[in-house]
């Protein structure tokens, strides 16, 4: 065998990854694209012009305009300087295969780093690490508590702005209760110090039918023994679960521990990246992301303090193709099932989108999927798309899945949007659910909705057809300032969809569906230029709150990193500047300010120094119940030490006191068992007459003077806890899921509780007082939400079924309490904690009844 010399050339360089493209130095095969779009090139020459020593920068490229391309021709470019080893990450394995391939095509030297690191071919490694040729690789290969890969010149993220879910959850431990139940009860037993007997019997028995409380928030170090526990139960846990603690096993006691019946989530609230080498050691960081926002979500999904943005060069977005909005739930007939199986039918191809389990995705597909059309799941996506793309029919069923899957053209034409995305996570689901700090998703959410709407519309004359299905996205779509926060484009084509959705005939949605997808001369001629006049009236703003938490993102960043390492004073300080920034977002950004405001306060007394901090750390704990709209899960959490009780509302003393006198009176078990089996069976029904009965019957067993005011217009019950709090209710039992709730409705509910003043002989009801109108018709078109008083919200007939089955709880315990014949004030303390943990205070009860409010912007 001859010898070999130094036969590896010097690569000529290029002034930007244009010229490298366009001059033809890459070995690109046949099947490479025909060229460059000319917003790839205008974003390529901005980045080699004012961007190539920005640590973090993020690139905007909207979903179906090619972010891989630039991604892939940055990454090249930067590895030709010979300054260090290039690294391209996507989230999954299978966009990893993807960009992989396309690397392949367009004759980028590229090398598959995926999977565990033994399998890894070492000359692959050493070529990667010689700069060589760049690592295509995952989140989770960089993202671990041992990355393998070498620290990089520079990182190219794709799909950045998933990085919530792929970065910051690596950062913590999910046990999912249905799949590591022994895991699941086994930290429960750890956590038992910040439950109550009652709240623990109900989390390890059969599942709990209320929802108020299903996710709750604790502090572990709050209680030092209870930390110890919490390790010691983590540590004890093995397989994967002990990966995952490395993760955050140095900083635990900064983590949050979300709880619920079916699963436990453990984790810092921002992802402490500055602990791994690979990632915060790069010389840069690109982020290629569909949308930037300036909410602070790229920061707070990477744990960055700071990420340049580089919004597209151009003043005019690139066009991804055309989609046609169908919203099932608004067309006649109620039948929202069975319009999007006839439109899936037309096609017999379609991808289903949900944000349920996997198991209950892939159970939607099979339903939608007509006989002889087979179903595919989540195995089908981890082989790659290719077979579910290939197949001349089939509807793909995937759950919590809205980024990284290219359908173009004929490989599908139809998407269907199953529920609205905002809690993939325990912690998503505690700020949204709980803490009403949705204004801190709100970028995540409309991210997902975008790309997940995308994913069939892949360049810039593809098309396809977006079925909404779902009350709760549908009402997410039907606010005034959800639909405005997004593109213009895309605004056009959700105005155009719901004004060709509602009261409209089956038949007729489904023929227009058809002509859509001929995409012939009746859709350019008919249907195009009606989407072009919403587009010339739409114009992007910016949702409530989104500057403020822009500001606040990096000072939170910054205050995370100081928790996990235990520096609480200076965290505290930093966060509770960060409330602060957040507090100018008014009343949007309330419920997140409230957030930060305990965890300061938490942080300040956990590295209390004197009595000062101590105090102050008392005062920022009574700000977080100020700022929190209704701050009921305050109520759950653990009491520091030194901690003043906090009083209990006036609405919930008053509550109290009734119920205790009412006990301790003259009263009748058995006839008290009996009107609470009567009112649960009413409320279960919605015959009108009997369901206002129902209601007053409940009112009273909450501790309120409860009745059916007499007169015309009244409302059907009304709540009255004293002076202390009002409750109306306007219900409307025997509406169908159908449609939208009724303006009527609306302007009937309005004047409830002023007619109620009226009756009282009062000027006006007491402060915070609600009307609440129960119906499944859970959306409001967005030109009647605006007619409604801001005080005036809507819940489900399964809400107040909800409640009445805690009552039902609540008065068994209290019998039998009772029976006891206790001392008053035992007697008392036990109702209060009763109620309390069956989320049945009145305080409670308006929080739970009180989610949606229909008049926007509020």
């Amino acid at each position: 065998m001859g010898f070999k010399g130094k036969t590896t050339k010097v690569q000529q360089q290029f002034e930007t990854p244009e010229e490298m493209y366009l001059r033809g130095s890459l070995p690109r095969t046949a099947d490479a694209v025909s060229g460059l779009w000319i917003h790839q090139g205008d974003v390529l020459r901005a980045y080699a012009a004012q961007h190539v020593d920005t640590p973090d920068l993020a690139l905007e490229l909207p979903t179906g305009t090619g972010k891989t391309m630039p991604g892939l021709l940055i990454a090249e470019w930067v590895r030709r300087k010979a300054e260090g080893s290039v690294l391209c990450a996507a989230p999954t394995r299978q966009l990893a295969d993807q960009v992989f391939t396309t690397a392949k095509t367009e004759g980028v030297p590229a090398r598959l780093l995926v999977g565990s690191h033994h399998a890894w071919d070492p000359t692959d490694e050493a070529d990667v690490e010689g700069g060589e040729a760049i690592a295509i690789t995952t989140y989770s290969s960089i993202f671990n508590s041992h990355p393998k890969l070498p620290v990089p010149r520079l990182i190219v993220l794709d799909d950045a702005h998933a990085g919530e879910q792929f970065v910051g959850e690596q950062y913590g431990i999910t046990i999912r209760r249905h799949e590591e139940a022994a895991a699941y009860l086994a930290v429960l037993h750890a956590l038992r110090p910040f439950l109550s007997g009652l709240q623990i019997q109900r989390l390890q028995g059969a599942p709990d039918p209320g929802a108020h409380h299903q996710v709750r928030l604790i502090l572990p170090p709050v209680v030092p023994a209870a930390m110890v526990q919490l390790d010691e139960a983590l540590s004890s846990l093995g397989g994967d679960f002990r990966f995952q603690l490395a993760m955050i096993r140095g900083g635990l006691a900064s983590c949050c521990v979300y709880l619920s019946y079916g699963g436990i989530q453990i984790r810092p609230m921002i992802p402490p990246t500055f602990e791994n080498k690979v990632f915060s050691r790069a010389g840069q960081r690109v982020y290629l992301s569909a949308t930037l926002g300036s909410g602070g979500e790229l920061e707070r999904a990477f744990g960055r303090p700071e990420i340049t943005r580089m919004p597209l060069p151009s003043k005019t977005p690139p066009r991804s193709g055309r989609r046609l909005f169908v919203f099932p739930d608004l067309v006649k007939g109620g039948d929202s099932i069975g319009v999007t199986k006839s439109i899936v039918g037309v096609t017999n191809k379609a991808l289903v989108l949900s944000q349920t389990t996997t198991a209950v995705a892939e159970q939607v597909a099979r339903e939608l999927a007509g006989k002889g059309v087979p179903a595919f799941g989540k195995d089908v996506v981890e082989r790659g798309l290719a077979t579910f793309a290939k197949a001349p029919t089939g509807v793909l069923g995937l759950a919590n899945r809205y980024d990284g899957m290219d359908l173009p053209g004929d490989d599908c034409r139809i998407v269907v949007l199953g529920g609205k995305p905002d809690a993939v996570s325990l912690q998503e689901k505690f700020l949204s659910e709980r803490a009403e700090a949705s204004a801190a998703l709100a970028e995540r959410l409309r991210t997902r909705i975008v790309q997940g709407a995308g994913r069939a519309t892949r360049g810039p004359n593809d098309y396809a057809v977006v079925v909404v299905v779902g009350t709760d996205i549908m009402r997410y779509f039907s606010r005034r300032e959800n639909q405005t926060a997004l593109e213009p484009e895309l605004q056009a084509e959700v105005q155009f969809g719901w004004k060709n959705s509602k009261g409209e005939d089956p038949a007729d949605v489904l023929d227009n569906v058809r002509i859509f997808l001929d995409h012939d001369a009746d859709w350019m001629e008919g249907g195009e230029p009606l989407v072009a006049e919403f587009r010339e009236e739409a114009e992007k703003v910016e949702a409530p709150g989104t500057a403020a938490l822009g500001e606040s993102a990096t000072l939170e960043v910054e205050a995370w990193e100081l928790a996990f390492n235990e520096d609480w004073i200076a965290a505290s300080q930093k966060l509770e500047d960060a409330a602060r920034a957040v507090g100018k977002g008014g009343d949007a950004t309330r419920g997140y300010r409230g957030v930060l405001l305990y965890l300061a306060g938490v942080w300040l007394h956990l590295g209390a120094e004197s009595e000062a901090h101590r105090a102050h750390s008392r005062e920022l704990i009574r700000n977080a119940a100020k700022a929190s709209v209704r701050g009921t899960w305050l109520k759950e959490m653990q009491g520091l030490p030194g901690a003043e009780e906090v009083p209990l509302a006036a609405a919930d003393a008053v509550a109290v006191n009734n119920l205790v006198a009412r006990l301790t009176g003259n009263f009748k078990p058995n006839k008290i068992k009996e009107n609470l089996a009567e009112m649960r069976g009413v409320l279960a029904q919605d015959e009108a007459v009997a369901y206002e009965v129902g209601l007053t019957t409940l009112g009273n067993f909450l501790g309120s003077e409860a009745a059916k005011p007499a007169g015309q217009g009244r409302c059907d019950s009304a709540w009255r806890w004293d002076s202390a709090l009002w409750l109306t209710i306007e219900a409307k039992s025997e509406e169908q899921s159908d449609g939208l709730l009724p303006l009527k409705d609306i302007r009937q509910a309005n004047t409830q509780l002023d007619q109620l003043a009226t009756d009282q002989g009062v000027d006006h009801a007491p402060a915070g007082s609600p009307t609440i109108i129960v119906s499944d018709r859970l959306s409001v078109s967005p030109d009647h939400a605006p007619v409604a008083n801001p005080n005036v919200y809507l819940a489900s007939t399964n809400v107040v079924s909800q409640i009445a089955s805690d009552v039902e709880t609540v008065w068994a315990d209290l019998l039998a309490a009772a029976a006891r014949n206790e001392p008053a004030h035992v007697l008392r303390r036990h109702v209060q904690a009763t109620l309390a943990e069956n989320g049945c205070l009145p305080t409670q009860v308006v929080d739970r009844l009180a989610q949606e409010r229909i008049r926007p912007g509020e």
